[in-house]
């Protein structure tokens, strides 16, 4: 099941930059993990995990007990490229955590269910 959004133009730019070795334009990059992230909100609705991909975007998601102040219980966050490669498949959870690639806090924050997009 594909959403649009990982079929996105930014996605494909930004996956092509990055492939080639390149640093995908601010915008581009922006654009993708935004989109990506959207498609992750909209697929694990809730708000009891945060994922943050600075500095680009967060989002809440995944059912279950609602965070409403303060630091997140449950944060995932990563850098944008680990996030692009996680949303389509390119990179396992298991090989991001262990790599150190991935920083995760609290017990609901394993969202490898809901990945890839």
């Amino acid at each position: 099941m594909s959403s649009p959004h990982t079929k996105s133009a930014s996605v494909a730019a930004a996956l092509a930059a990055l492939d080639e070795g390149r640093a995908p334009e601010r915008s581009v990059l922006r654009e993708a993990v935004r989109a990506l992230l959207a498609v992750l909100a909209e697929r694990a609705p809730g708000r009891s995990v945060e994922v943050r991909v600075p500095p680009y975007g967060a989002v809440q998601c995944v059912a279950g007990p609602r965070h409403t102040r303060g630091t997140p219980p449950n944060v995932v966050e990563m850098d944008p490229a680990t996030w692009l490669a996680l949303a389509v498949g390119r990179l396992s959870w298991a090989d991001a955590v262990t790599e150190g690639r991935v920083r995760v806090s609290g017990t609901r924050a394993d969202i490898s269910g809901h990945l890839p997009l």
